[in-house]
């Protein structure tokens, strides 16, 4: 494809999208996408790569007609672009096999894959590489605070890519992380999640198999050794394979870990020997061991531990994991990229290590296409109840779920009230926001869990933190 032609991105404001978006704006050519609806932090990111952005779909942003048509996998058949992209025969790829074209080919990816963690671990494991002076290309599903980007192309021969095992677009559903030929590949778990596409366990466990199958026998698989599914998918690798966590199998072992505020130290253990203390800011068993997945991995491309430390030691994070979006008269408000009970529980053990003996509160949409199904009912109240009072807001789009298979939010919330907690369903963000606003004090902690916008919620409640406060200065 020249350089210079137009290419449209339909779905633009997915994370990943908006990243190809500015990859492709920075490799020469004009770039426009449209979406349904936008909002930060991709807006923004967009926005500051002067990439325009069309607000909702229709043919008209079509016109002029682009050379390349990129089609987000969220897009199905009836969308006016995608419709108006097969009439007129506008030659069409997905995001993966883009990547695959002009970004992965001539490079050696590493892949990151796993049902949690891999964005996380996905940017630690390029910042180590970048600490060690290797340049790495990057793509990852956030905003990584050290690149202050979503992806990065550089001169180094790494790509450090994020594997999403979700669908590549309505015309291939196979994972995306099927088209990114890992010369090595890091798992950090697998569950069931994405129920919208896979019926069972069973269905995702072959779709990691088919990754760890990629991988060429001279590569390096680096996999969590505390999963009988993880453990069943590398069954049949080919390649190298060395495993982390806290037992003692594990070639990467995790000792003497100590939590403190703003402050976490570990040990790593390799095959018995005492490899590196460990630090980062960071709080959290499940980053404990992101880090400790990343330092493996960069030792098998010979990365030394004094640069892994170092690189862990100015690792910031990533947006939307337990970023801290206000602080408001003694409350603070947390903004987590929630999408599955796992990674909620994750998140708020974390909180309590971070903010010991402050009353949580937890704000929860159900919104991935998981969490709006009921599968993971009693997984959620367990999760839940991690904090002092949960708020439910109701089902994301919930027209759209089958009532047999809509997630119960009053089930969740009687369920919760039945643990003992605090726990009561409130619409939306605006309702939230009325209800609790005049009843959070100094010292709160606010975790608002969501993978979208939720209504605007994240400016929304400190707003009125602040408009309540001024409010009060003027009594």
């Amino acid at each position: 494809m020249p350089e210079q032609q137009h290419v449209h991105l339909i779905g633009v404001c997915g994370t990943a999208m908006a990243s190809l978006a500015g990859m492709l704006k920075q490799r020469g050519f004009r770039v426009t996408g449209s979406d349904a609806a936008a909002y930060p932090p991709m807006s923004d990111f967009l926005a500051s790569l002067n990439i325009p952005v069309a607000e909702p779909y229709a043919e008209a942003n079509l016109k002029p007609r682009p050379d390349l048509v990129v089609v987000g996998n969220a897009i199905s058949r009836g969308n006016p672009e995608l419709e108006y992209v097969l009439d007129e025969r506008i030659p069409m790829r997905s995001l993966p096999q883009i990547l695959q074209e002009y970004f992965l080919r001539g490079r050696e990816p590493i892949v990151v894959a796993g049902t949690h963690g891999k964005t996380t671990t996905t940017s630690m494991l390029a910042w180590i590489f970048e600490t060690a002076g290797l340049k790495p290309s990057l793509l990852v599903g956030g905003i990584a605070e050290n690149f202050n980007s979503s992806f990065a192309v550089r001169q180094g021969r790494h790509f450090i890519i994020e594997g999403d095992e979700y669908d590549t677009a309505f015309f291939d559903k196979g994972p995306k992380f099927l088209h990114y030929m890992p010369a090595a590949a890091l798992l950090t778990s697998v569950e069931f999640d994405h129920a919208d596409i896979y019926p069972d366990l069973e269905a995702v466990k072959t779709a990691f198999k088919r990754l760890v199958n990629l991988v060429p026998r001279r590569g390096l698989l680096v996999a969590w050794d505390d999963s009988p599914s993880v453990e069943e998918c590398l069954a049949r690798a080919f390649c190298r394979v060395e495993r982390y966590g806290f037992s003692e199998r594990a070639d990467w072992q995790v000792r003497e870990m100590r939590f403190e505020p703003g402050r976490t130290t570990w040990a790593v253990f390799h095959s018995g020997q005492r490899w590196a203390d460990l630090e980062f800011s960071l709080a959290g068993e499940y980053n404990v061991l992101n880090a400790t997945a990343a330092a493996a991995m960069a030792a098998g491309y010979g990365i030394a531990p004094a640069t892994v430390y170092s690189a862990l030691m100015t690792f910031k994070s990533v947006k939307r994991r337990l970023e801290v979006r206000a602080q408001v008269n003694g409350i603070t408000i947390i903004d987590d990229f929630a999408h599955h009970p796992t990674a909620i529980a994750g998140a708020l053990r974390a909180l309590r290590i971070v903010y010991p003996g402050r009353r949580l509160l937890a704000v929860f949409e159900p919104r991935s296409n998981t969490l709006r199904r009921k599968v993971f009912e009693g997984e959620l109240v367990e999760s839940l109840a991690l904090a002092d009072e949960v708020i439910v807001a109701s089902v994301y789009r919930a027209e759209a779920i089958p009532e047999a298979q809509r997630l119960s939010v009053a089930g969740i919330v009687a369920g919760l009230v039945r643990s003992g907690k605090l726990a009561r369903e409130l619409p939306d963000a605006d309702a939230i926001v009325e209800a609790i606003a005049p009843e959070l004090r100094s010292g709160d902690v606010v975790a608002i869990l969501s993978n979208g916008g939720f209504g605007g919620i994240y400016d929304k409640l400190p707003q009125r933190l602040n408009s309540r406060n001024e409010v009060s200065s003027r009594a």
